[in-house]
């Protein structure tokens, strides 16, 4: 800690930028753990997430008014943390999803059973009535990194959907591969 302390100039900044990130990035993933009731993820990071603050916030404060810059620097690693962390938390993707598609009435048994027989999905399939016409609506609940191909084979199959995705707390009972 008292490396840190004594450390000036663009060392300090680029130790004081990374170390905001990663600590940023760090609660952004934390707050999501947290949401989806992953409690002993979220206090696991939650406390790497201080240390690291601390370390940071003190080295930054340490004499701060000769050396304004490391201020600027902070700023802006935390608006970059932020970027970073929903990168990341994007590609882990934690939790579950549902995707509400409608269709028409003869299109949808038929990609109903693509979802099924392609994707591996459990799909529900319920009669809707648009303005003018009988539609089918299918609800489709998986996991959030299944998304992606999820859509990706209802649009190949049915490019006029009207798909909507929604993120889901927990799921009793039904079918989740």
């Amino acid at each position: 800690m008292e490396f840190l302390m004594n450390l000036k100039g663009p060392l300090l900044y680029l130790i004081i930028f990374c170390a905001k990130i990663i600590e940023v990035s760090i609660s952004t993933i934390r707050l999501v753990y947290i949401n989806k009731g992953e409690r002993v993820k979220g206090a696991i990071l939650g406390f790497v997430e201080i240390i690291i603050w601390i370390v940071v916030v003190s080295s930054v404060l340490n004499n701060i008014s000769e050396d304004p810059i490391k201020a600027f620097i902070y700023a802006a690693a935390f608006a970059l943390g932020n970027y970073v962390g929903v990168t990341i938390e994007s590609k882990i993707a934690v939790g579950l999803a549902s995707i509400q598609v409608v269709v028409g009435q003869k299109t949808g048994e038929a990609l109903a059973r693509i979802l099924r027989e392609q994707g591996g999905y459990g799909v529900t399939i319920i009669d809707g009535k648009g303005k003018s016409e009988v539609k089918k609506l299918l609800f489709i609940q998986l996991k959030r990194k299944k998304i992606p191909a999820a859509i990706k084979l209802i649009k190949d199959h049915c490019p006029e959907a009207y798909i909507t995705v929604n993120d889901i707390k927990s799921i009793l009972g039904g079918y989740i591969k």
